[in-house]
C-alpha cells in the first residue's frame, strides 16, 4: 500500500524539517505511512529576485503573492505525482475539523498550499484551489504552522501510525465530545487524589464516569458540539 503523499509549497521549507522527523509524523514517515515532500516555492520563479510577491492592483498596503509560481509548482509536483487534492491554508477557510482529518486520511495525495502576507492572488483561489481550511477565526503569519498541524492530525488516523490503534478512537472529538480526564501516578499529588471509581476495577462503573465526565466536559468548555444531541 501506497503511503499518503503531501505535498507543500512555501517559502520557509526549513520550517518543516524538525517537526516531520519527530512524534507521530516521524514514525509515520518511518513506517512508510506518510510521506511529506516540501516545495519550496521561490523555486518556481523567473527573475533574479526570485520574487513571489508584488503590489496589489488597486493600491492598499501589505503584498498578494504571485499567481506563477503556485502555477508552476502545482504542474511540477503534478506532473511527478499525479493530480492531488490541492488545499490551500487560509483564515477565510472553513475551520479543520475531526472529520475534515478522517476525510483527507483516506486520500492518496494531497498538495498543501501555504500562502503569506495579504494571502495568493484569487485566481489561485479560482483555478488551484480544491478546498480552504483554516485553524480558526484568528490570523497566523503564513500558512505553514497551520500545514503542519493539518498533516500531524491527518497523518496520525493512519492505522499504525500510533502505538495503540485504539488511541486515536478516543481522542477528543472522535466520539462527538470533548475527552474525559486522565490520571496516572502517583495517586495523591499536593492534596489531590485520583477519583476512587478509577481504582475500583469496576470497568463497567469506569466508563459510566468516563463518559459522564466528557459529557460534563463538553458542556462546560463546548456546549455547542452538543447542538442536536440532547439525547446525550
Amino acid at each position: 500500500m501506497s503511503p499518503l503523499r503531501f505535498d507543500a509549497v512555501t517559502i520557509f521549507p526549513s520550517f518543516f524539517a524538525e517537526p516531520l522527523r519527530l512524534g507521530v509524523l516521524g514514525r509515520a514517515a518511518e513506517r512508510r505511512l506518510v510521506e511529506v515532500v516540501v516545495h519550496d516555492l521561490r523555486d518556481f520563479t523567473d527573475d533574479s529576485y526570485r520574487s513571489v510577491d508584488d503590489y496589489p492592483f488597486g493600491g492598499g498596503v501589505g503584498m498578494v503573492m504571485k499567481p506563477e509560481p503556485f502555477f508552476r509548482a502545482v504542474e511540477y509536483i503534478e506532473r511527478e505525482a499525479g493530480r492531488g487534492h490541492r488545499v490551500y491554508l487560509t483564515p477565510q477557510g472553513h475551520p479543520l475539523t475531526h472529520s475534515d482529518c478522517e476525510r483527507l486520511a483516506a486520500l492518496p495525495h494531497i498538495v498543501v498550499l501555504c500562502g503569506r502576507y495579504k494571502g495568493v492572488d484569487e485566481r489561485v483561489r479560482e483555478a488551484l484551489v480544491d478546498e480552504e481550511i483554516s485553524l480558526g477565526d484568528f490570523v497566523l503569519s503564513g500558512g505553514e504552522v497551520a500545514a503542519l498541524a493539518l498533516i500531524d492530525a491527518t497523518a496520525r488516523l493512519l492505522p499504525g501510525a500510533l502505538g495503540d490503534e485504539d488511541s486515536a478512537a478516543t481522542d477528543s472529538f472522535a466520539t462527538g465530545l470533548l475527552d474525559h480526564p486522565h490520571y496516572t501516578r502517583p495517586r495523591e499529588f499536593r492534596g489531590m487524589e485520583v477519583p476512587e471509581v478509577l481504582l475500583s476495577g469496576n470497568h463497567a462503573a469506569i466508563e459510566r464516569w468516563r463518559r459522564e465526565q466528557a459529557l460534563a466536559r463538553t458542556r462546560r468548555v463546548r456546549p455547542d458540539l452538543l447542538t442536536g444531541k440532547e439525547n446525550l
